[in-house]
């Protein structure tokens, strides 16, 4: 069985349909194959990697822990943010210093904090306990009139969060907008606007910055009662965060 699980793991950099069908198979087979997987993932290109991430996050086996930090060090940014979404999914503990070096690491790297590697480490150092975004208060009692399960806030209310989230200093880094139809969630196309932050400049220049261009948007967004925008914000300390 050993040596059929290990030719499995091989085969996650195979491709696509083959590497669909091993992560099924290396899913049903559970925790019995953890212990392959993380032998082999560093003979893994990118791909496998990235696929053997998601069997672990199926399985649930924490014995992963050590082999997703690992993964932090990589050089491929996606295989470092999924490994980072997948130690706060997953809930293993020891996580959490490896992942403020790793965002650290990216802001080393001046890797702009609306990319998608850092956004996740975010997320994942919010989901462990770690981080604490900034709510205002205007924005928290918005959120709150919306229904438990909505996907964001109520498009109606997009201006004023965005003035609120602006007057307690925090930077908007964009914003995705959802409907709701018959109990079911579905993604929408926003504006056409596309802004990149100067992230050289200023905190309070950000700030404004970031205010104008949704502003903007929020003038082109789409709205209705049954669309919501989930803005994506952060605050000076996730820009510059204590060692």
């Amino acid at each position: 069985m050993t040596s059929h699980i290990e030719r499995l793991v091989q085969q996650l950099d195979g491709d696509a349909g083959v590497s669909y069908d091993t992560r099924a198979e290396l899913i049903w087979l559970g925790s019995a194959a953890t212990p392959a997987i993380i032998d082999g993932l560093p003979s893994l290109g990118g791909f496998g990697q990235l696929t053997a991430i998601e069997v672990f996050q199926q399985v649930g086996d924490p014995r992963c822990g050590p082999a997703l930090i690992g993964l932090l060090d990589s050089g491929n940014p996606t295989v470092r943010e999924w490994a980072a979404i997948a130690l706060a999914s997953l809930e293993i503990e020891g996580a959490v210093e490896p992942l403020r070096r790793a965002y650290r690491a990216c802001l080393e790297r001046a890797t702009p904090p609306d990319w998608t590697e850092p956004d996740g480490i975010r997320w994942a150092l919010t989901e462990l306990g770690a981080r604490t975004p900034v709510v205002p208060p205007l924005t928290a009692r918005l959120r709150a009139i919306a229904a438990d399960d909505a996907p964001g806030w109520p498009s109606a209310h997009f201006t004023e969060i965005i003035d609120d989230l602006a007057g307690h200093a925090q930077v908007i880094l964009y914003s995705q907008f959802w409907r709701v139809d018959a109990g079911r969630t579905y993604g929408i196309s926003g504006t056409a606007l596309d802004w990149e932050l100067d992230w050289t400049a200023p905190w309070e220049h950000l700030v404004e910055e970031s205010r104008t261009w949704s502003l903007l948007e929020a003038s082109e967004a789409p709205t209705g009662d049954n669309i919501f925008v989930a803005p994506s914000w952060i605050d000076r300390t996730d820009l510059y965060p204590e060692r």
